[in-house]
């Protein structure tokens, strides 16, 4: 009777190891257009919460500043900004890419936000 070595992997958990790896190399990408919308997002409701009294160009103004230094695509950039009945409302459209070996996938993105002023 041969007993295996202590220590030594079989190929099975090597084999689970390496997808496990792969999941995770190539999820990060997707994570991160996720992890990234929900920051501006975050900007937005920050934006319409404590700066609501600027003037809309303004606010237009700051959300694609931030937009940029996140690295959104240029459309997150451009912002509409209504104004009625004591609330301001921003949002914008923007499509964002997912890049996997052999697979893209665009997400289309409509980041709102609202408050009373």
């Amino acid at each position: 009777m041969v007993r295996p070595r202590a220590g030594a992997a079989r190929f099975g958990c090597l084999f689970t190891l390496l997808i496990l790896a792969a999941v995770m190399y190539f999820g990060v990408n997707a994570g991160e257009v996720y992890w990234r919308y929900l920051q501006y997002k975050e900007a937005m409701d920050q934006e319409v919460r404590f700066r609501s009294f600027l003037p809309n160009a303004r606010i237009r103004e700051n959300l694609a500043n931030i937009a940029d230094s996140l690295g959104l695509p240029e459309d997150a950039g451009v912002v509409t900004v209504t104004r009625e009945r004591g609330r301001v409302t921003v949002e914008a459209h923007y499509e964002d890419v997912i890049e996997l070996p052999g697979y893209r996938k665009e997400i289309h993105f409509e980041p709102r936000a609202s408050s009373g002023y």
